[in-house]
């Protein structure tokens, strides 16, 4: 599968964006997606996840209550929808796919990615 994540941008502190991580040469449906943020000089990280088929999702802390991660499979598209932006959430946010039926938050078990896409927040 490959996968294509945009949507990013710039955007005012308290602001909204929504991500699209586009699947092609595969179903989506067949895997859990995960989006994960890397900050300059910091370590990539989990934000997000939704399962296979359940679509249970779960949120790393520092997200949780401000961004929705969903899922149409009929448009073999995750989405990542985020509410009340921080300049904290400055980062490149990448969508990646696993077999992994429930979804992780271990990026070492993500067997896909995308290219990325920026997003900035100012304040």
């Amino acid at each position: 599968v490959q996968l294509q994540a945009y949507g990013g941008g710039s955007v005012q502190a308290g602001g909204s964006l929504r991500l699209f991580c586009k699947a092609s040469g595969s179903t989506i449906s067949s895997y859990a997606v995960g989006w994960f943020r890397q900050a300059p000089g910091k370590e990539r990280e989990f934000v997000a996840a939704i399962a296979k088929s359940t679509s249970s999702t779960s949120y790393a802390a520092s997200v949780k209550g401000r961004f929705t991660i969903s899922r149409d499979n009929a448009k073999n598209t995750v989405y990542l929808q985020m509410n009340s932006l921080k300049p904290e959430d400055t980062a490149v946010y990448y969508c990646a796919a696993t077999t992994v039926v429930t979804g992780t938050g271990n990026l070492y078990q993500y067997d896909y990615w995308g290219q990325g896409t920026e997003v900035t927040v100012s304040s």
